[in-house]
């Protein structure tokens, strides 16, 4: 008689058979682990690994000596160096007195984050570590937009954070917009549609260190293939580099032609989705356009078009090919993005502070999709 861990009795060829399985059984168990190690294992060694290391990188001074390293502990030196000491400058940027503008736009974010906030602590589904998280989220938004307000006044000097968070906003708002646009355009029953699909996709099959050499010349008045239309206009002794606000301007450009062929397929795929019998209807019905994209097709791509942004903004906060080729993050560092300021620090070699600018631009990048999952996205949803 044996007994089974359910409170199973089993007697006679019933326990017999059962314990000729169990041999079999273990074995199949053992063969699924030994099976399974080795991805573990290399999935360790390619993520894991990498992030753990280059965080004891991020609290150490590396000094290279004859014969190895000298890597010396000290904490959280190299973070105190970019939010505090000296590479705050360069960092975070000159801070100054915000304008009427950037009072305005600071005051209307920290309002709607507040307001936010309140909605939560006063609704039943609250609790307190929810609360706490977004206590912190508050507090964050709000700091990060005063940077970016202070900076940008007259007077101050934006660094490689407000830098980065003004590439990665502005430029997914633009390729957003005009991949709706184009993508919405060739739905359209219009003659030659099937020629411009592939000709808006051609900047997907240029490498991105092409498009910065590309635009390095377009953006070229003196030799470049435009300079005859520079000088019609009175520009050839123009330079976009020449202030910090037209350099960035021309790595926009160049970033927002890049990627808005992503934009524009992705979205092109769940316009040709929305349900062609409901518009049929809403026609039938006297809607106009405006009305139909509102409350029928616009409900219908809203969860594509969320993620296809989330995923660019994610993507842009890495943008380094461009502004390195075209402008080399001058003019100072005016067009340097983050990315473009931790691999500066690691050919330096500063591979500490190197090591702490990735972190803090994974902690930022963390935070900014958080924020948009949690608040953007389902606000939206809820909506539409």
């Amino acid at each position: 008689m044996e007994t089974l861990e359910h409170g199973v009795v089993l007697t006679g060829a019933a326990a017999q058979t059962t314990s000729r399985r169990a041999p079999g059984i273990r074995a199949d168990q053992t063969a699924k682990y030994v099976f399974l190690m080795p991805t573990v294992v290399f999935i360790l060694l390619l993520s894991i690994f990498p992030l753990v290391s280059s965080l004891l990188l991020s609290l150490s001074r590396v000094n290279f000596v004859r014969g190895g390293l000298d890597i010396q502990f000290v904490g959280f030196a190299n973070y105190a160096k970019l939010l505090f000491g000296s590479g705050q400058r360069h960092f975070i940027g000159a801070l100054q007195t915000p304008t009427f503008a950037g009072w305005v736009g600071w005051l209307l974010i920290s309002g709607l984050m507040l307001f936010w906030f309140l909605r939560y602590v006063q609704s039943r589904e609250r609790r307190v570590i929810g609360a706490g998280l977004r206590l912190l989220a508050l507090g964050l938004t709000v700091g990060l937009s005063w940077i970016v307000v202070a900076t940008l006044g007259e007077g101050g000097v934006p660094g490689t954070l407000v830098v980065t968070l003004i590439f990665v906003f502005v430029g997914v708002s633009f390729q957003y917009i005009i991949g709706l646009g184009l993508a919405l355009l060739l739905v359209q029953d219009l003659p030659g549609r099937r020629f411009f699909r592939v000709i808006f996709l051609l900047p997907m099959t240029i490498t991105p260190v092409g498009i910065g050499f590309l635009f390095r010349m377009l953006t070229d008045t003196s030799v470049g293939p435009f300079a005859p239309v520079w000088v019609a206009l009175g520009l050839k002794d123009f330079s976009w580099a020449e202030t910090g606000g037209g350099a960035r301007i021309a790595v926009l450009i160049g970033d927002i032609w890049q990627w808005i062929p992503f934009m524009f397929i992705v979205l092109l795929a769940a316009l040709e989705g929305v349900a062609q019998d409901q518009v049929e209807a809403a026609r039938v019905d006297g809607a106009n356009r405006l009305q139909m994209f509102r409350h029928i097709v616009l409900p219908q791509i809203a969860p594509v078009s969320l993620t296809v942004i989330l995923i660019r903004l994610i993507e842009a906060f890495k943008i380094i090919d461009m502004p390195r080729l075209l402008t080399g993050g001058g003019p100072g560092t005016a067009t340097e993005s983050m990315a473009l300021h931790a691999y500066n620090e690691w050919r330096s070699p500063n591979l500490g502070g190197s090591a702490a600018l990735s972190y803090l631009l994974l902690f930022v990048v963390t935070f900014v999709a958080t924020l948009f999952v949690n608040t953007v996205r389902q606000k939206i949803v809820e909506r539409l």
